[in-house]
């Protein structure tokens, strides 16, 4: 799947958001950027979905045509839609990876994930938007425990950042999926209810 591969602090300036996290230069900078960056934008309904529906998809590096599936799917599910929605993008297996504490950030998980480092229940599991279910044990693989990315991981591992659907342990390189995310346990700041009006009138 392809994915946005621009910078993102450019990004993160244009939507008001820490899009990597601990990103010196967007807290110097938190204004948009360019000519005009200081100037006062014409707030309107449709600009703020807009906006809200970017931040979704740049936070966890969602294509559009992408993001426009996983919508149709929470839209098909029972419950609301704007909580069905980001369940699924909590529920990708590079988030879960980043979530955990194994990689800085997301765009450092789905690396992770791509070069093959996990298994997924015992199955080698190399594509970072796959779904993890409840139940489902993720675990690093053997030879790759020894890594830089993961003796960092394990240095420096927080269990207070970990969510309470999720438990590591670190020294195994082992994640347990207690169950699916719920609106409460997801810290992003993003508006949902804004994304599904702005899908809504498409």
């Amino acid at each position: 799947m392809a994915r946005y591969t621009g910078p993102l602090t450019k990004k993160s300036r244009r939507l008001g958001i820490d899009l990597v996290g601990g990103d010196a230069a967007f807290e110097k900078r938190p204004y948009p950027p360019g000519q005009h960056g200081r100037a006062r934008v014409k707030e309107s309904e449709y600009r703020n979905q807009l906006l809200e529906k970017q931040k979704a998809r740049y936070t966890y590096g969602v294509l559009e045509k992408q993001f426009r599936k996983y919508y149709e799917l929470a839209s098909r599910r029972p419950g609301k839609t704007g909580d069905n929605l980001l369940q699924i993008l909590e529920s990708r297996l590079d988030n879960v990876v980043y979530r955990a504490g194994f990689a800085r950030t997301r765009r450092h998980a789905r690396q992770l994930v791509n070069h093959g480092h996990f298994v997924v229940n015992g199955v080698k599991t190399d594509i970072p938007s796959f779904q993890v279910s409840k139940h489902d044990i993720i675990d690093v693989k053997t030879k790759s425990l020894e890594t830089t990315p993961f003796i960092v991981a394990r240095e420096t591992f927080d269990k207070d950042t970990v969510p309470a659907w999720l438990d590591v342990a670190p020294d195994r390189g082992r994640i347990l999926v207690h169950a699916q995310p719920v609106r409460e346990q997801i810290t992003v700041p993003i508006q949902e209810q804004l994304i599904v009006e702005f899908y809504s009138k498409i």
